[in-house]
């Protein structure tokens, strides 16, 4: 495993992205479990997209304007629908605090996270222009190789991401014990997932 691919999975990983601010605001709203529900979620998420890499169907989404277009306008709309939510307290950051309803909205939670890496183009195009540099086409083990890549990738993930949630848990009570400061915190991250939506439109292949 080489160290380029370890540091640029890093930074990839770690930067701001929709992943991230979604574990983020679960752990605001809904604490530490919710968080790693929401970290593993969108970690799943990137299965669809490994796939799509494996199979050659990320090559489409480089080639087809039509497929890449429809994709990318789904998760606009879809990141535009969690900003909505937010915003009206029944989304992200709709506080939860008996266990019983943390159970109940695990589920969603997986699904949450799984869509908004799902309707995420870019992160097929990635698979597809970044794994294969540390997988040469001719080794005959490329699978393998891909495979392995490919979960240490996800591997990171979960990992930064469960960090992510835990720091938000941990400043949880400081927050939801404040209304203002929880208004205040619904409208940044409903402006967050405008602004992603508005940098994925913007994105080309």
């Amino acid at each position: 495993m080489s160290p380029e691919f370890l540091i640029t999975s890093f930074i990839v990983i770690a930067s701001p992205g929709t992943g991230a601010i979604y574990t983020l605001a679960t752990g605001l709203g809904r604490g530490f479990r919710s968080s790693v529900v929401a970290a593993f979620g969108c970690t799943l998420g990137i299965v669809p997209h490994l796939a799509a890499a494996v199979m050659g169907l990320a090559a489409v989404l480089h080639t087809s304007a039509l497929a890449f277009q429809t994709l990318k306008y789904l998760g606009v709309a879809y990141l535009l629908y969690l900003a909505w939510q937010t915003l009206r307290e029944h989304g992200t950051l709709r506080v939860e605090a008996g266990r019983q309803q943390q159970r109940q909205s695990a589920r969603r939670i997986v699904g949450t996270a799984i869509s908004i890496n799902l309707l995420n183009p870019k992160l097929s195009i990635f698979f597809l222009a970044f794994l294969p540099q540390f997988a040469p086409a001719g080794s005959p083990h490329w699978l393998t190789h891909m495979l392995t890549l490919s979960a240490v990738f996800m591997a990171m993930t979960f990992v930064v991401f469960t960090g992510y949630g835990a720091f938000a848990a941990a400043v949880r009570d400081h927050v939801i014990s404040r209304p203002k400061v929880m208004a205040w915190m619904r409208r940044t991250f409903a402006a967050a997932f405008v602004g992603l939506g508005v940098q994925l439109a913007l994105t080309d292949r």
